[in-house]
């Protein structure tokens, strides 16, 4: 892998310029680090044959959080004399359900620019200066490597650590050390590290007077600021996902500065992963005994794409 800067040696946490080449602005941040010899060296992560889909129903939640559009699903009836078919047509925002935050997602405030100096109006006008949306992601050939999952849901139970998915919790990076130490599983510079919340699994169990909870607007998820930046670039993470709405705690005290969408995706180049649902992969980890997979994930192929569903598979 090609020597980066330390998180410390990046002017104000801002790594704009760092994956340019031969004069040419970078697209895809983070999944830099996705090398062709990260990807080799994952795919060992293949031993049993064991494989688990990672994305929520796309009609879920059934209010959406945020107050993003309802998901919504027409069947067809494309029947004619002598043949009988039908198609469905599917109306999302494609941050809604579980979904991936592309680079054209999160911007700095205070200069209305996104990743790499893409200004905001070229954005809304379609004509971006970089082509750093979800098709940067899918001209590279989607997003492979190798996937580490972080349960602290578990850790928190070991621990005695009394928390809900809805309350504004935040997981210091003194927590995931712990946790990676206790699953005894290493973050390798290429990683997709994945952090359970149970909120999915909450979301799914919960009557309709329990989900009323989720319009507070307050999730638990990785401490906000600049350390669990330090921490995910320092470690090379490629991306960072969770079955969280914001993968961080929400709300932040502030967005330009603070939160973990200012460092990251606007500052970092790192996509974020929200609304993954984890359950069915953190009962694989444990039958197994191991916290990391093969893990492929294909965007849709949206020109200039701001979101999409992640379409993610883990695999043992």
């Amino acid at each position: 892998m090609s020597v980066y800067p330390k998180y410390s040696e990046l002017p104000g946490g801002c790594a704009w310029g760092v994956f340019d080449k031969d004069g040419v602005k970078d697209t895809i941040g983070t999944i830099n680090f996705l090398t062709a010899d990260v990807v080799v060296e994952a795919h060992k992560e293949v031993q049993v044959g064991e494989h688990v889909q990672l994305d929520w129903s796309l009609d879920k939640p059934e209010e959406p959080f945020f107050g993003r559009k309802v998901f919504e699903r027409k069947i067809l009836d494309k029947s004619e004399p002598g043949e009988m078919s039908c198609d469905d047509e599917l109306h999302i925002n494609t941050q809604s359900s579980s979904q991936w935050d592309s680079l054209f997602h999160f911007g700095h405030c205070a200069t209305s620019t996104y990743y790499n100096g893409v200004k905001m109006e070229s954005i809304l006008k379609d004509e971006p200066e970089v082509r750093a949306g979800i098709d940067a992601w899918v001209k590279r050939g989607g997003i492979v490597g190798r996937g580490v999952l972080l349960d602290y849901v578990a850790y928190a139970k070991r621990k005695n650590i009394s928390f809900a998915p809805t309350d504004s919790h935040a997981i210091s990076m003194a927590a995931l050390e712990e946790i990676a130490k206790e699953q005894q599983v290493e973050i390798r510079p290429g990683d997709i590290v994945i952090v359970r919340t149970g909120l999915t699994e909450w979301y799914d169990n919960a009557s309709k007077e329990e989900r009323e909870l989720t319009k507070k607007g307050t999730f638990a998820g990785l401490e906000a600021g600049s350390d669990t930046a330090k921490w995910l670039w320092d470690h090379r993470v490629a991306a960072v996902a969770s079955d969280a709405p914001a993968v961080e705690v929400w709300p932040p005290k502030q967005f330009d500065g603070h939160a973990l969408h200012y460092h990251l995706i606007a500052m970092c180049g790192m996509p974020l992963g929200e609304l993954w649902d984890l359950s069915k992969l953190s009962k694989t980890c444990e039958r197994l005994g191991r916290y990391s997979f093969f893990f492929t994930s294909a965007p849709l192929n949206v020109p200039n794409g701001i979101g999409t569903p992640p379409n993610a598979i883990a695999i043992f």
